[in-house]
């Protein structure tokens, strides 16, 4: 389904709240992600803010991939709801994201 771990989209969510004082490490790990982990996790914001539905988490990853015309880390940083989009997102497709962040934490 998602070419990324669960645990990582939860770093990116508690990087994410933190602001301005972890901006510079949520964009290096974002970064830091392959090709086909960054376009899972933009695929899940987009699942997150309603662009498209869980069912289509493939469709959303694939377009992710081809429509790319920033770097990854870029994109994301710019969106404010970064956090609430991706567990948004996570929520609808079945993973609990506050057990996967006590993992984390």
């Amino acid at each position: 389904m998602l070419d990324i771990s669960n645990a990582k989209i939860a770093q990116v969510i508690l990087l994410a709240r933190e602001g301005k004082m972890a901006e510079a490490a949520l964009e290096g790990f974002i970064a830091d992600l392959n090709e086909d982990e960054q376009a899972s996790l933009v695929a899940v914001l987009w699942v997150g803010r309603d662009d498209f539905d869980a069912e289509e988490i493939a469709d959303a990853k694939r377009i992710a991939m081809e429509e790319a015309t920033v770097p990854t880390e870029k994109y994301l940083m710019k969106e404010p709801l970064l956090a609430d989009y991706l567990e948004s997102g996570l929520d609808a497709l079945g993973v609990d994201v506050t057990d996967v962040e006590d993992d984390i934490i």
